[in-house]
């Protein structure tokens, strides 16, 4: 039996319905974008933060305390000021998603903040041992828990999406984007008609126009990925933002 080539499956189920299908549409479902301080996320670069901050290894933890407190105040500040609800999850288990819609509908909320729900989960960091046999202390990656803090919002442009933010050492941040519905909004801007279930498009009034708004796009017979020029303006103004949160990290005081 013949190899089958990827896409072949699609292709053979458009040309069976070619009579009904209008046109075809690939992009992605979600987009995640992932963020990390490089100072702080290196093997060994830790221990050079500490000494920058003037912060023994020994005082590692109460340092780290300080910023993890210091973050969680700064992230909830907004919510605080929108009266948005901060709400704590027992069970890391619980649908994130399902529990912020329910609020945005509950609440009517059409743009900007829905709530900000926090649940304690594992994650990476790094941890303070003692070394017996040299007699000294050490940083060393291990797995552990530690709060997340899960931002929900409405955006105007990219709509529902969330941002996860680990409260611990490295501070890892996580942004996650739903691309039918960035893609739904792009649409409404260019006063494109088109009708959707759930998160699948069952009809597009032009399909060849709405596939040229991709903002990442495959490259042929590659695995991988190009930005288009839409998306590079979004990307940059992302990394600008994330660069400017690595800046205000720095600045706080040891």
């Amino acid at each position: 039996m013949p190899e089958q080539r990827e896409g072949n499956a699609v292709e053979q189920f458009v040309a069976k319905h070619a009579d009904h299908v209008i046109g075809t549409l690939s992009g992605f479902d979600r987009l995640v974008f992932r963020g990390t301080l490089r100072m702080l996320v290196h093997r060994g670069s830790l221990p050079s933060y500490l000494f920058h901050v003037g912060v023994l290894l020994k005082n590692f933890g109460e340092h780290a305390q300080s910023l993890t407190a210091q973050l969680k105040d700064a992230s909830t500040a907004l919510a605080k000021r929108m009266a948005r609800p901060v709400l704590y999850l027992n069970s890391p288990g619980s649908s994130k998603e399902d529990i912020a819609r329910a609020i945005a509908e509950a609440d009517g909320i059409q743009r900007g903040l829905i709530c900000i729900l926090t649940a304690v989960e594992p994650c990476l960091s790094d941890e303070l041992v003692r070394d017996r046999a040299n007699r000294r202390l050490e940083l060393e990656p291990r797995h552990r828990k530690c709060l997340f803090l899960y931002h929900y919002q409405i955006h105007p442009r990219f709509g529902f999406m969330h941002a996860r933010i680990q409260t611990w050492f490295p501070f890892a941040v996580q942004v996650c984007i739903n691309g039918r519905t960035w893609l739904a909004r792009s649409m409404d801007a260019a006063g494109l008609h088109y009708e959707q279930r759930d998160n699948c498009f069952t009809w597009l009034q032009q399909p060849d126009r709405a596939q040229r708004m991709r903002l990442i796009r495959k490259v042929p017979n590659t695995h991988r990925y190009q930005v288009t020029e839409a998306g590079r303006m979004i990307l940059t103004a992302l990394m600008a933002a994330s660069n400017a949160n690595t800046q205000q990290l720095a600045k706080i005081p040891a």
